[in-house]
């Protein structure tokens, strides 16, 4: 199996357009705007996971966890 890689610098659009399966992950960690695709496909592709956490005040550390947890690798 393919190993699935997530990049703290990857936008919001990319990583769920790859791995569609985190919508419902970044949803449940704070990360509203990816269950609207308006939302997802417009800001997605500016905002990167790193300033989504800095933008919600998330725990860039409790994220990754979160991530790793789903089965990803987290690049940092």
């Amino acid at each position: 199996m393919a190993e699935k890689i997530v990049d703290l610098e990857d936008t919001l659009f990319g990583v769920t357009e790859k791995y569609p399966e985190l919508k419902d992950v970044l949803f449940g960690l704070g990360f509203a705007g990816v269950s609207n695709e308006a939302m997802r496909t417009t800001h997605g592709r500016q905002m990167t996971l790193r300033t989504g956490c800095a933008h919600l005040g998330l725990d860039i550390g409790a994220v990754a966890k979160a991530l790793k947890a789903a089965g990803f690798e987290v690049k940092i």
